[in-house]
């Protein structure tokens, strides 16, 4: 049998290391080539000059100051929640509870706002809805990593399903604390006394500084702490954590309070710095955006703040262009998901190689040919 016949069209094997400027230029070409694709899609469909499209975009997240610091402020709290998924996907724990431990410790936060104003000093209201907000996440994310260290349920299910209970939760709350009664909705909380408003310099600074802080300390905490190191080993092999004596399960149950304590902060964040308010729908799926932040950025709390930063200029950015050009909302998902398409499949190029035996093989020969 012919030997080239034997040899597959297409090989694809695993890359060693790629350094990291050859890797984040294959993701800039990714990002590149996907604004062609979505300029071809935008001519085709709508007409429209694409850079146009583009230059609306930039100016949807960046066209004024406060256009400017809301942006920024997205990004510091979708930053935040997906810093608390990481240390526990980096332990091969899959969380995807985020949404309710944010919901859960935007409602402890509430509560204090609406109970506790004329039993504290406005000092103390501050510390309690802070206590109460990371104690809230922090048993939200306790309760399925004790079953999963205990009794090694579905942490993905469980966690999944504790976003509806934490939804249903607030739900219930908001009925009670409902103003006035029968709107459905609990208005503005001390809007006449602003107590319980967490605030530095302007409304949008405080959530930004926070974020500064917890990505670096995030990354010490990962890489230069002991239980950074255990969590890390158990993520690769539980059984070599157990064999070298790390308790499993203790690091299962530590990790996953740190993640539900760090959602905690950010429904503290939304309720206290931000609206002021409480709904269901106030974290606004950042817990499930968060994933695809952590896992794009290969678990990097710094690389998070460019993962994170472009998907919410993406996103601020395709509302403008649904207003400025009269299109729907779906056309700028499509372009949304398009560029997110390129980005994520670059990661394969990254980690895989492609190669072509058969088309080697008849080069290997043409050259031996010639040698001859």
């Amino acid at each position: 049998m012919d030997k080239k016949a034997t040899e597959p069209l297409l090989r694809v094997s695993k890359r060693a290391e790629m350094k990291w400027y050859a890797a984040w230029g294959v993701r800039l070409g990714a990002i590149v080539a996907a604004l062609i694709v979505c300029a071809v899609i935008t001519m085709l469909t709508t007409g429209d000059n694409p850079i146009e499209v583009y230059a609306t975009m930039i100016k949807g997240a960046f066209g004024t100051a406060r256009k400017s610091w809301v942006t920024f402020q997205n990004v510091a709290i979708l930053l935040i929640v997906s810093l608390a998924v990481t240390p526990a996907f980096k332990m091969r724990f899959w969380n995807i509870g985020a949404e309710g431990q944010v919901l859960i410790g935007a409602l402890a936060a509430a509560a204090c706002m609406i109970t506790l104003p004329e039993k504290v000093s406005p000092t103390m209201l501050i510390v309690l809805m802070t206590l109460s907000s990371i104690l809230a996440g922090a048993i939200w994310g306790l309760i399925p990593a004790i079953f999963k260290a205990k009794w090694n349920t579905n942490e993905t299910l469980f966690t999944l399903m504790m976003n509806y209970v934490a939804t249903q939760l607030v739900a219930y709350f908001v009925i009670i604390w409902e103003v006035p009664k029968g709107s459905g909705t609990i208005g503005i909380i001390n809007q006449s006394t602003n107590l319980g408003w967490m605030q530095i310099g302007n409304k949008y600074l405080l959530a930004i500084i926070v974020a500064v802080v917890l990505t670096i300390a995030t990354y010490i905490y990962i890489n230069y702490t002991k239980h950074g190191y255990e969590l890390t080993v158990v993520g690769e092999s539980e059984r070599t954590a157990r064999y070298v004596g790390i308790k499993v399960e203790r690091v299962i149950i530590r990790t996953m309070a740190l993640s539900g304590a760090m959602c905690g902060i950010v429904g503290l964040l939304l309720v206290g710095g931000i609206n002021h308010t409480l709904t269901t729908s106030l974290s606004a799926g950042r817990g499930f955006t968060a994933v695809m932040v952590s896992w794009m950025s290969k678990f990097n709390p710094f690389t998070m703040i460019l993962s994170s930063a472009l998907l919410v200029v993406l996103e601020r950015g395709a509302g403008e262009i649904a207003t400025v050009f009269s299109l729907n909302s779906s056309f700028s998902d499509i372009l949304t998901g398009v560029i997110l398409f390129f980005i994520i499949g670059s990661e394969f190029f990254i980690n895989f190689r492609l190669s072509f035996p058969r088309a080697e093989a008849k080069k290997s020969a043409k050259e031996g040919g010639g040698n001859v």
